[in-house]
């Protein structure tokens, strides 16, 4: 292969192999003309000799066999683990019987190292959106642990994060308690046609929270012209309680449930929470959770009516309610 020090380029070992083999010059006065060693010539002449003008060119490194290569059946195995169960080197070492080292140089030449590879392999993507504003809105709750006073591991690091966990009322992680601290539940509900969200931060996920933030996320709706007409929810004990089928009974709402396990039939308000959490939540260190919290409301404003979002072409979601005084502002 060529470097930036090569003293040979293809065409400059051209030369040299012809005035060798077709000028009969001495291989040594070759090698001093061109400033290589002799056997640099002589490996050039005779390449030359053999496959004429083909032979200039660098050849792969690559050795002609691989005595020590996995065998066939166990790299077949792992790929097939791979994609089946999408577990990772060390879980496909102990189940075939291979180092990790080796699982992972299978899953490299295979191309399956990343499990982002592997979503929708060789699979069109289905995509759906409701015709109008209002015609079915997404509901879901995001789990975020609070941030101690003086900051959170993510951005201190975990012995300086324990440290302020402990001192601001969480416990040391262990394996025989509960949380290690109080979280904060983002309560969300956003238009399947818009992107448009309406969110609130609790610090529980009961029925009767979750109930309230849908009756006052639909009247936020309203005032901005969007009637709700059906709300699609995972199957969260919040949503399945009998305040939460009353209130849709009452808003003239028809609830729809998600498919057991099967987050992505929610997949709008999913991506919006991984938005959220990266834009938002973990963008900058935040020394208290008070701080994160007040913090929100100018994000989510941004998200409405400023954040491009490439889901809609680049619009900002407040741009798909037509009609709306103010909505750029």
């Amino acid at each position: 292969m060529l470097h930036a020090n090569a003293a040979l380029t293809p065409r400059q070992r051209l030369r040299l192999a012809q005035l060798v083999v077709e000028d009969d010059w001495p291989k040594i006065r070759a090698a001093e003309f061109f400033g290589v060693a002799w056997k640099t010539a002589d490996r050039w002449a005779e390449r030359y000799r053999i496959l004429g003008k083909a032979g200039m060119v660098d050849r792969s490194s690559r050795p002609h066999s691989s005595p020590a290569r996995t065998d066939p059946v166990t790299t077949k195995r792992i790929v097939s683990l791979r994609l089946r169960k999408r577990w990772g080197a060390v879980r496909l070492a102990a189940e075939t019987g291979v180092a990790a080292s080796t699982a992972g140089a299978v899953l490299r030449r295979c191309g399956i190292n990343r499990l982002s590879r592997l979503e929708r392999r060789g699979r069109d993507v289905v995509r759906y959106e409701h015709a109008s504003p209002g015609d079915l809105l997404h509901a879901d709750v995001k789990k975020l642990g609070n941030i101690p006073a003086g900051g959170g591991w993510r951005f201190l690091g975990r012995e300086q994060g324990k440290a302020n966990r402990i001192a601001d009322g969480g416990r040391a992680r262990s394996r025989n308690h509960g949380p290690l601290m109080r979280h904060g539940f983002i309560h969300v509900v956003l238009d399947d046609h818009s992107r448009l969200a309406y969110a609130e931060i609790h610090d529980d996920e009961l029925g009767v929270t979750a109930t309230a933030v849908l009756r006052r996320a639909v009247a936020w709706f309203a005032d901005r012209g969007v009637t709700a007409r059906r709300v699609l929810t995972d199957n969260g004990g919040c949503y399945r309680s009998r305040n939460g089928t009353a209130a849709c009974g009452e808003l003239g709402i028809t609830p729809k449930r998600t498919r057991p396990y099967r987050p992505q039939t929610n997949g709008k308000v999913e991506r919006f929470n991984r938005t959220m959490t990266s834009e938002w939540a973990f963008v900058e260190m935040f020394t208290s959770e008070a701080a994160r919290r007040a913090a929100f409301p100018a994000w989510l404003h941004t998200y409405n009516h400023h954040r491009p979002h490439t889901g809609i072409g680049g619009h900002p979601p407040i741009s798909r309610l037509t009609n709306l005084s103010g909505q750029y502002t």
